[in-house]
């Protein structure tokens, strides 16, 4: 029998595959997305872009440019350019264009493409809003989102403040590891 876990324990013990988790694990988890913006994206696309050709699942990867569109001067036009070309030329299903956009938090509730139980990753701080919706949610630096749309080797580690939960997450791409630890201090 299983122990009884937090809604957060059991997102992550339902993507790794398993009965439980615990803290202290160290687990292997399908991502369901992964988030960029027009601040963020540019430098995960040049990363991304040096090491493959294709992202690894264009239905999983979110772009939405809301931080400078509608854009304010010509280097917060070619920001939004490259998240624009990168989008179409990698197919990228959740796109959210000018017109069709919104602030990225509560346009994707709104579209649908969050939802209870998934596990999203995104490079924006933000990105754990989505934990009022009952999916476990965190930010990530822009290469990790990078390497997670390449199914690529790459850790990154986010911390709490101390005597605190905190979330280490280590990407390998399409998967992500997570350990749920106890700070001591």
């Amino acid at each position: 029998m299983t122990r009884p876990m937090t809604m957060a324990e059991k997102i992550l013990a339902a993507h790794a595959g398993l009965d439980e988790v615990e803290p202290g694990q160290l687990i292997e988890c399908d991502l369901d997305l992964v988030l960029a913006n027009d601040v963020t994206a540019p430098l995960a696309i040049r990363t991304c872009t040096e090491i493959a050709d294709a992202v690894f699942d264009k239905d999983k990867v979110v772009l939405v440019p809301d931080h400078y569109v509608p854009n304010k001067d010509i280097k917060s036009a070619e920001q939004a350019k490259i998240v624009r070309d990168f989008a179409h030329d990698q197919g990228i299903s959740h796109f959210y264009e000018v017109g069709c956009m919104g602030v990225e938090h509560a346009l994707l509730p709104e579209q649908g493409v969050v939802g209870a139980g998934d596990l999203v990753i995104g490079a924006d701080s933000h990105t754990c809003t989505y934990g009022a919706l009952g999916a476990f949610s965190t930010g990530v630096g822009s290469t990790d989102a990078a390497w997670a749309w390449l199914r690529a080797r790459r850790g990154s580690r986010c911390r709490r403040p101390s005597s605190s939960w905190w979330t280490a997450i280590w990407l390998l791409g399409s998967r992500a590891r997570t350990s749920s630890c106890t700070s001591s201090g």
